[in-house]
């Protein structure tokens, strides 16, 4: 094999490796990858459907008044000001959890209710998870600093 035809050689080995360890890499990824949606972006993407196979986040303000407790389970409904889903956990709230609060849940959307495995609230008076605030500044109901 002559010098040309083996640097042309190495290069596409070189080229096929590097394409099949980022196909690799990638394919890692994608299944810790959680996407975020407020309340207006989760109904106009998936409309109809009841069911949502990967885990994602959803975030909003708690509705006043939609706090329910059953058992060991907690109902309430998340809003964006736009549109509204109820969510399920099972399991202790953050201690700041309150209504008119934003926060941030966790988990699969079933059976048109979102079944939270986790969910976050802010940690003081002036933090708001940054998915929720621009959500909120995109629907105009940001009371926060004037950005």
């Amino acid at each position: 094999m002559n010098p040309k035809y083996r640097r042309l050689f190495i290069t596409i080995f070189i080229v096929l490796t590097l394409g099949l360890a980022t196909k690799l890499i990638l394919m890692a990824l994608e299944d810790n990858i959680v996407y975020f949606y407020t309340p207006n972006d989760l109904i106009e993407k998936f409309g109809d459907t009841q069911n949502i196979q990967n885990k994602i986040r959803i975030g909003g303000l708690v509705l006043e008044n939609s706090i329910k407790k059953v058992d060991k389970k907690t109902i309430f409904i998340i809003t964006d000001k736009k549109k509204e889903v109820k969510v399920v956990f099972d399991g202790s709230l953050p201690d700041l959890f309150r209504e008119g609060q934003g926060i941030v849940a966790e988990g699969m959307f079933k059976n048109n209710n979102f079944i939270a495995s986790e969910v976050l609230a802010k940690h003081d008076e002036n933090y708001m998870p940054p998915e929720v605030a621009e959500a909120l500044k995109k629907n105009n109901v940001w009371k926060g600093d004037a950005d």
